[in-house]
């Protein structure tokens, strides 16, 4: 049986103290996201680019909801709670991102990493 591999690399104590700025700042509005993206992309640093993932992620997800929401009444329902959902995953990410943790936000980080690997 083939093991699949990682698709994000554990960053190191020195990794985690140069990106957690750029990482911060990822979660901090859309303008943030693309600063961090802009900021990374001369750097590559691994933890940086993790917490980007995740949060053009969270990003996604909540077009998503905008969308869904555009649908009467049970759009309105899940676009309202898929948005409470969202915003405690984003605290998440964001908690996680000061605390120098690389750990994917419940439900669907793992997801997000497969989905947007190349970035």
């Amino acid at each position: 049986m083939k093991q699949e591999k990682s698709i994000t690399k554990v960053a190191t104590d020195s990794t985690i103290q140069e990106g957690r700025s750029t990482a911060i700042i990822a979660y901090i509005t859309l303008i943030g996201l693309i600063i961090a993206f802009v900021q990374n992309d001369e750097k590559k640093n691994a933890f940086a680019n993790y917490h980007i993932r995740q949060s053009l992620g969270l990003i996604f997800t909540g077009i998503a909801l905008f969308i869904v929401g555009l649908i009467p009444l049970l759009g309105w329902l899940i676009s309202i709670l898929g948005t409470i959902a969202v915003i405690i995953l984003w605290i998440m990410g964001l908690m996680n991102a000061v605390n120098g943790k690389q750990q994917p936000i419940p439900l669907l980080g793992n997801l997000y990493n497969k989905w947007l690997a190349n970035i």
